[in-house]
């Protein structure tokens, strides 16, 4: 875990708020190695794309697969906010 924090608050943090993709936060239960982290988006729409240019970003490409190296498992689950 604290390899995969590192990369996420070195690289992958950074490089979503260039690219203006808000992560309104992410938590590290106590009891287990999770990792959780929601990010806002305005629309379906806007997840494509700003995924595409997430993927696509030099910063990206040059992380290969060490993030995938770091997970275990991923869940993905979109979400709307109630109020």
């Amino acid at each position: 875990m604290p390899d995969w924090v590192a990369l996420f608050d070195g690289h992958i943090k950074p490089l979503h708020d260039r690219l203006g993709i808000p992560i309104i936060g992410a938590w590290q239960p106590v009891e287990d190695d999770t990792f959780v982290w929601i990010r806002g988006f305005h629309d379906q729409k806007a997840i494509a794309r700003l995924e595409a240019a997430y993927f696509s970003s030099p910063e990206r490409q040059a992380l290969g697969d060490r993030p995938q190296q770091l997970i275990q498992q991923m869940q993905i689950k979109l979400m709307t906010a109630i109020s």
